[in-house]
């Protein structure tokens, strides 16, 4: 794995410079501007207890992401971002491997409006759906289901300087519905001839950007005559040493595509319908020094089915709890690409009697790590 991370940094960086030296003889300035490439990695030493009983404890490489970055001319842009930590085959739908997370063109039409194609981010609200995963200990159940790297075409409006609207037409699932359904479709259910999803997002940053909002609202389909919704918001407070954030995130889904409640049937193994996700998230966070930054974090979780169909009862099946602190340091002066923290978390589930009855088990569980993060800027 060193090996080949290593390989691919020589290669772009000497592909790079060729490109440079090109354009120089040729027209005696550099025509791709502000390139970057970057290697980001993200490694702990972690401890898993499962109820009160320890269960491992091991080094883990959580993330290792190549990235590079530019600008072809004034008015188009692109970014690539590729994971080592994904499913590697190509995808049956778009074509393309889920490590490749990011992959796409900015056309900057005018001034207020940017027209993107490629695989991005699905434009949903919430600060930490959108933050890159490098600043996030554990994610919510939520954040970690959604597939939100996906291939589309999306429209930035700059509605003002505080102000923007996004529209965007993507792809719901990079594969077939046997990839995002393991126990495949409810009997009686049709794949969907549209697999797209289409989502407006609202981002605004008032005084002085302290103050930030990203709302969205997304609709799309999962098979026929079976649909998914989203509602989302984030409200986001960041200014000096404090950044404090408030998520809302909701799906309402004719067949459960993230697949958490349709894992705690162990009766009767299926893809359950009907169901909707909850997830609010707080955080708070406070750098007491420019070395050093704490937080605490709170993610409440629900699951439900709101039309009872097969097995599946109506009703509340599970309520998750999770709370979270974290101690970072950054051992660079003026430079916070390097980070060291320690991190606990602590997740209780209660399971309700929907979920009892299918023979449901989702134990408690707790996680102690200590790791590092380091975003190394090769170019």
């Amino acid at each position: 794995m060193k090996r080949n991370i290593l390989l691919c940094i020589v290669l772009l960086t000497c592909l790079s410079i060729n490109v440079y030296a090109q354009n120089e003889s040729l027209t005696g300035q550099k025509t791709v501007s502000d390139t970057e490439i970057n290697l980001e990695i993200n490694a702990s030493f972690a401890g898993n207890y499962v109820g009160k009983s320890f269960e491992e404890a091991a080094f883990k490489i959580n993330r290792v992401r190549m990235e590079f970055l530019g600008a072809i001319s004034s008015n188009l842009s692109y970014h690539f971002r590729q994971s080592y930590n994904k499913y590697s085959n190509p995808f049956s739908l778009d074509n393309l491997t889920s490590s490749i997370e990011l992959a796409y063109l900015n056309w900057n039409i005018s001034n207020n409006f940017t027209l993107t194609a490629g695989k991005s981010f699905v434009p949903l609200g919430g600060y930490e759906y959108y933050v890159s995963a490098l600043r996030v200990r554990e994610f919510s159940d939520f954040n970690s289901l959604v597939a939100c790297y996906q291939a589309g075409l999306m429209g930035t409006w700059k509605i003002s300087d505080t102000d923007e609207l996004v529209f965007a037409i993507s792809n719901n699932r990079s594969g077939s519905d046997s990839d995002l359904f393991p126990y495949g479709l409810p009997t009686g259910v049709q794949p969907t001839k549209l697999p797209l999803i289409a989502t407006v997002n609202w981002n605004a940053a008032y005084a002085d950007g302290a103050l930030q909002f990203r709302y969205a609202a997304a609709a799309g389909s999962l098979a026929q005559g079976k649909n998914i919704y989203y509602l989302t918001a984030g409200n986001i407070y960041e200014k000096g040493p404090i950044l404090a954030y408030f998520d809302v995130m909701y799906s309402r889904e004719g067949i459960d595509s993230q697949g958490r409640l349709s894992a705690l049937n162990k009766l009767n193994p299926s893809t359950a319908q009907n169901v909707d996700y909850l997830t609010l998230i707080a955080n708070f966070d406070y750098s007491f020094h420019p070395k050093w930054n704490a937080y605490v974090k709170c993610v409440y979780e629900t699951m439900n089915v709101f039309s009872a169909t097969n097995s599946y009862a109506a009703g509340r099946y599970c309520t998750t709890l999770n709370n979270q602190l974290c101690l970072e340091y950054f051992p660079l002066d003026n430079d916070k690409k390097l980070k060291l923290y320690a991190h606990f978390s602590n997740k209780s589930q209660t399971l309700e009697s929907p979920a009892l009855n299918i023979g449901a088990y989702k134990p408690n569980t707790t996680a102690v790590s200590l790791g590092l993060v380091y975003i190394i800027h090769v170019l």
